[in-house]
């Protein structure tokens, strides 16, 4: 069969290798890729927000599966071109996927199922977010509702920060249209984890659960970032642990959807706080996390392609296979400046070298080919991700490969995995 992924970052590479590897495909080709995931598919000059062409070219290949990573073109709709035009395709329709595209239509949702998260209220007008924060009392969140590649939820320590947010959101429009309406809901306190599992429309398959480093800096400090590194698994988030999720959470919110018009077929990521009255969501995501599926698919069990054709076509799961006893760690690699200015075209070295590690797999994210070098072509640049018998190992293997790569200004945090290593357990999933 072929396969087509659309996108070309770290989430993008970590899944043309892992699908590259079935015995089921005998192509992979990705729109617009990046020079990492050239190693397994034919990367097409197509962007992601190119519906016409990506339709055109899905049927003159005859993909027979479009595995969608980013969430920008999920939420515009891509999935429902694909379809009508007869294609099999792994991730939501639009109206699904707003329960990324829309923080008030996942509230809004959540209040209306009793699906358990942080107290809330929405506002399209700033006096009435700033009169809220009030009543709510610091700390506090403010996210903007639309699309904000991970940096629109602003932690608020005092009244006055929350008041800058609301300003930063509503009247500075520092993410745009999706800064016009904002939610502000309660801070909650406890251990965030994020938690995958795929739905096929009617049910839902638990896969695993991760913990991401949102912060710039070591000891979770500065400007949050779409993702400097996560660990796999995560020691507290057990099997019973695991059954509460699928039965308060995941499970109500496919349910939820489906009630309400919009049946979902793909990957749902839920971001939980792990309260001390139990999880709570934070946000759902419609799509893999970046950089959290780096680090499940270097874990992942046998072959995922039969997984995400059933999640597709809204079939029933096949035979599961249990998940080894190992555990993974990838750190983003970062341009200087990040998530800030910084440069690109910036030459990068020692990729080989890091690779020829044992369990050591490089994932380009923001990585391009000039003159036949490989330079710097964003933000974050690699996902450096290793896997070992245990957490403590792969983080040492991880920060090992990192030291064999260099570019001018490159940043990266070096605490990541520390706080599941402070609460090690056996590896699970």
């Amino acid at each position: 069969m072929k396969v087509l992924i659309i996108g070309g970052g770290g989430r993008e590479h970590a899944l043309a290798w892992k699908i590259a590897q079935s015995p089921l495909v005998d192509a992979v080709f990705a729109a617009p890729g990046n020079p990492g995931i050239a190693r397994h598919a034919a990367c097409v000059d197509i962007r992601a927000d190119a519906p016409d062409d990506l339709v055109a070219f899905a049927r003159r290949e005859r993909i027979d599966l479009t595995v969608i990573g980013p969430e920008v073109p999920l939420v515009a709709g891509l999935a429902d071109r694909l379809a009508a035009a007869g294609l099999i395709i792994f991730g939501p329709s639009a109206r699904a996927a707003a329960i990324e595209g829309s923080k008030v239509f996942a509230k809004d949702l959540m209040l209306r199922h009793g699906i358990p998260t942080a107290r809330f209220s929405s506002f399209d007008e700033p006096r009435r977010a700033r009169r809220y924060c009030r009543d709510v009392g610091a700390p506090l969140v403010v996210k903007a509702d639309g699309l904000a590649a991970g940096k629109g939820a602003i932690v608020c320590r005092t009244l006055e920060e929350a008041d800058a947010a609301v300003a930063e959101c509503m009247e500075h429009r520092a993410f745009g249209p999706s800064g016009a309406r904002v939610v502000v809901e309660e801070f909650m306190v406890g251990q965030e984890v994020s938690f995958f599992a795929l739905a096929n429309g009617d049910d839902a398959l638990p896969l695993a659960a991760a913990e991401d480093h949102k912060a710039v800096f070591d000891g979770d400090r500065g400007p949050n970032t779409g993702g400097m590194g996560c660990y796999s698994p995560v020691a507290v988030f057990d099997d019973a642990l695991e059954k509460r999720v699928m039965e308060t959470i995941v499970r109500p919110t496919l349910t939820a959807l489906a009630r309400e018009g919009a049946p979902y077929r793909g990957v749902l990521y839920a971001g939980l706080m792990l309260t001390v009255e139990g999880p709570r969501v934070v946000e759902f995501n419609c799509r893999f996390g970046d950089p959290e599926c780096q680090a499940l698919v270097v874990r992942a069990p046998g072959d995922v392609v039969p997984l995400l054709l059933a999640a597709a076509r809204g079939e029933a799961w096949p035979p599961a296979h249990p998940w080894p006893q190992v555990a993974s760690v990838c750190v983003c690699v970062a341009s200087g400046g990040y998530p800030g200015q910084y440069a690109t075209g910036l030459p990068i070295r020692g990729i080989e070298a890091a690779e020829s590690r044992p369990g050591v797999h490089v994932f380009h994210a923001g990585t391009a080919t000039r003159e036949g070098r490989l330079v710097t072509a964003g933000g974050r640049v690699l996902g450096v991700t290793a896997v070992t018998e245990n957490l403590e190992g792969a983080i040492a293997t991880a920060y090992a490969a990192v030291r064999e790569i260099s570019f001018e200004g490159m940043h990266y945090r070096t605490d990541i995995g520390r706080r599941g290593e402070r609460s090690a357990a056996p590896p699970r999933r």
